[in-house]
Order: C-alpha cells, then structure tokens, then sequence
C-alpha cells in the first residue's frame, strides 16, 4: 500500500541558540526539568526562538471492532455508538476538559457499528460498521486500511489551515485495547503478555480469555510482519485513522501531543512507517494499562503525566496541555539574569 508523506525530522540550526535561551532564563541550570526538553522540542519543531501554541485542537476518532464479538471487552460493543453521543452532548471527560483548556474538540465516526444521528460537531467520515473479527480474517481490506489513513491525514488539513500547530488524537472504540496490543507485539518482539491489559476493567476470568483470542489471532496471521499489512490484521478504522492524521501532522510541522495506550500504538506504526515522525509527538502522560509503559519504554520516550489514567479519548492530552503553555511561556516571558540583574 503506498503512502506518500514528506516528514524530515524538525530542524536543527536553532538548537545552540534555543539550549542558551533557556540556560540564561533566572534559574540553576536544568532547574525546569521536562519543561526545559519541551521547551526545546517545541521551539526545534517551530523552527523558532519564540515559539506559540495556536488555536489547539483534539480530534477523537471512534469505531467498532470485530473482535469484541469474541469477548474481550467488559463493556458490549454498543457502548461505542453511546459515548459518541456523550461527547456530542458536551458530557464526557474529554468535552469537559477540553472546555476547561479552550481545546477544540472534534468528534469523527471512523466505523461505529450504528447509524448515527447527523450532528453539526459529527465528522462522518465512516469506512464501515466496525472491522471485521481478527479472530477469523482480517480485520480490514488492504483498501479500507489505505482509506482510513488517507481520510485521518485529509482529516488534519482543516484545522491545520485554521491556524492550528498543535493536535492531538483521541479514540473510543469497544475491543481497541486488544487491537492495540497485537500492534504492539507485532512491531516491537516484545512479549505479547506484556502488552496485555484489562483495558475497560476485565477480571481475571475475562483477561484469561483476551489473552487466548489474541493468542490465537496471532497463529491465524502469523506470517504478517510489515507495519502496514499488521495495522491492516489487527488494527481498527479509528487506529488507523490516527496513523494517517499522525503522519500528515508531522509532514506539516505541527506539535502532536499523544494520549494513552491505544493513541500510542497508532504512533508506533506511524514511526515504523516514517521513523521521523517521533520527533514531533509529546507523550501526554503514562498509562495505567498495562502495556503503555513497556511501548513508551520501546518508543524512547517519557511521559509528562503519570495519572493512572486507562480512559482515552485524547483525556490525557487535555490534562498535560498546561505544560506545554508553561514551557512556552516561561521560554518567551521568563527574565534573563542579565535582564532582572541577578547575579550567577
């Protein structure tokens, strides 16, 4: 399946001048921890001294799985269609706390098994009702998974050209934790008892039974190993959708902070796929499900938040966005020494 984006890793010229910005700012060296490599990778992506959050945007995309027909969700799979509703009715935790932090919030139906209602904040953009049982087949064609990420990437392109240099991607999707541990396990060698979780609360009876379907998925399709073709096994419409919207925020330069386990692992397909694009993704905060610390761990990457969150949504994107303000703002309007007179 060809894909065509453009991502170079985000230039450097201004590196030196960005580290002694920040190293003359009126504190110990290093004193702002985090903040201080966000600040940089902020100021490196935007390829300015001065950087600035715009217009911030979360997009969350929501679709059906095939293998919740197999028992691995808590929840049955109806629950879908429900929270998309909630978020249309400003009731979920991601339309609360992205109120609170003047987010743009959109909501896109990538394949929910439902018919929903039109909407004026619904984004209709959806390839089929939920994917197909990964148990039996796969769970996309090679056209469907090509269209799910060619429709997230054309997805960003709106409020990119609203101004928008900072996006994030959140999901609902009843089995979507299972899809996301196959992905992991397929593109990392990491063992798939690591990547399994409980997801939406499973007991040990439940879990017990997850891991044996993800198991035997695994024999199915054990000859599928290229990041594209695993994305198409395991993946859902919303996963995909967030690989493709992943990569064409990267090739446009924007900041893209990323939420939780499942969020994750459409980025670790991302950067299998354009390794480059890491360079332009925060990691909001650490999971409580099981297998996101062992993927942020293979990722390279530390988390600004660790919360216990397991909700999704983009819900950790929306708790971690204050850091990144603060890093801006103490790299543009914190004094120098030399600038408050104090003595170092």
């Amino acid at each position: 399946m060809p894909l065509d984006f453009a991502i170079a890793p985000p230039s450097c010229a201004l590196r030196s001048a960005l580290q002694l910005k920040i190293d003359q700012k009126t504190k110990p060296l290093g004193a702002l921890g985090q903040l201080e490599t966000l600040a940089l990778q902020i100021g490196l992506i935007q390829n300015s001294l001065t950087p600035s959050l715009n217009k911030p945007c979360i997009m969350v995309f929501a679709g059906d799985h095939g293998v919740a027909a197999s028992g691995v969700s808590a929840y049955p799979q109806s629950v879908t269609a429900q929270m998309v509703a909630n978020f249309l009715d400003g009731g979920a935790a991601i339309s609360v706390f992205a109120r609170q932090h003047d987010i743009e919030l959109l909501i896109i139906d990538a394949g929910v098994n439902a018919d929903l209602e039109s909407h004026a904040a619904l984004i209709d953009a959806k390839i089929g009702k939920g994917t197909r049982n990964f148990l039996t087949q796969p769970a996309m064609t090679e056209e469907q998974c090509l269209k799910a990420l060619r429709t997230g990437a054309d997805l960003v392109l709106k409020p990119y050209e609203k101004g928008c240099n900072c996006i994030g991607f959140g999901e609902m999707g009843i089995g979507n934790t299972s899809s996301a541990a196959l992905l992991m396990h397929s593109l990392t060698a990491l063992p798939l008892e690591h990547c399994v979780g409980r997801g939406t609360g499973l007991n040990d009876v439940q879990l017990r039974n997850k891991v044996s379907v993800l198991q035997q998925a695994l024999i199915r399709h054990q000859e599928v190993s290229e990041p594209l073709a695993v994305l198409a096994t395991f993946g859902g419409f919303e996963i995909a959708m967030m690989v493709g919207a992943t990569l064409k925020a990267a090739e446009l330069g924007m900041l893209i902070p990323v939420d939780g386990f499942i969020a994750g692992s459409a980025v670790l397909v991302a950067s299998k796929l354009y390794p480059a694009a890491l360079d332009y993704c925060v990691f909001s905060h650490e999971s409580q499900e099981q297998g996101h610390r062992a993927l942020l761990k293979h990722l390279n990457a530390k988390a600004l938040l660790n919360l216990d969150l397991r909700l999704g949504e983009g819900s950790g994107i929306a708790l971690a966005y204050p850091l990144l303000q603060s890093a801006v703002l103490f790299l543009n309007e914190m004094a120098t020494f030399a600038e408050a007179g104090v003595d170092h």
